[in-house]
């Protein structure tokens, strides 16, 4: 009998993509400068593994994320927190 996918679930890599794309949007020197980053999920990143990630990133001490109106996340750390 031939197997269906579930298509309601991730790739193994997916969380992982959407990891490293945030990594190395903060790792940017302008946005190191300002100590906070925008980041929107593409529409072909999966939203629960987008989800897991931003509440991941919300657990993490000295990290605070502002999800916008529009959808978009602000993370924002260190001396951009404190102002």
């Amino acid at each position: 009998m031939l197997v269906q996918p579930d298509l309601t679930r991730s790739s193994p890599q997916s969380y992982e993509q959407i990891g490293h794309r945030i990594r190395s949007l903060v790792a940017d020197p302008k946005v190191q400068r300002v100590m906070a980053v925008t980041v929107r999920r593409r529409n072909d990143e999966n939203l629960s593994d987008w989800r897991r990630l931003i509440d991941e990133i919300s657990e993490t001490a000295g990290i605070h994320v502002n999800e916008l109106e529009d959808g978009a996340v602000r993370i924002a750390w260190k001396d951009y927190c404190e102002a």
